[in-house]
């Protein structure tokens, strides 16, 4: 399970590091060839989305089926063992969502850059015209 949330974790890294790159000032053709590049990449990195989306709904789900430890009876340690699982299922949902809206952010930088890049063609063509 833990290999899972590993995984997550380095692709939220990359996607960050992307959006980062993407939202960077860079010479015309050097930004215009790694928007190109990271359009052609998006679309088979759309796995993100249900991976993500599975998870959230499996942390959903063990929420919902987790062993409450908030009576007297339970231990010092039974209490510190069910703090640290919901902390770590909080922080694996944030992973979950971070995903997702990284993945958006990527897709409607390189779509905004292309409208851009044609809005630019169109106006270069009525100039000289």
């Amino acid at each position: 399970m833990a290999l899972q949330w590993v995984i997550l974790t380095y692709v939220v890294a990359a996607e960050a590091a992307i959006a980062l790159l993407l939202t960077l000032p860079a010479p015309k053709l050097l930004k215009k060839r790694f928007v190109s590049l990271i359009s052609i990449i998006l679309q088979p990195c759309l796995f993100v989305v249900p991976f993500a989306a599975f998870q959230l709904m499996d942390l959903y789900w063990k929420n919902e089926h987790r062993l409450m430890c908030t009576s007297e009876i339970c231990t010092a340690a039974e209490r510190d063992r069910y703090e640290k699982s919901m902390y770590k299922a909080q922080r694996n949902a944030i992973l979950c969502v971070a995903a997702c809206l990284l993945y958006w952010s990527m897709y409607r930088i390189c779509k905004y850059y292309n409208e851009v890049q044609s809005l630019e063609e169109i106006e270069k063509r009525y100039k000289d015209k």
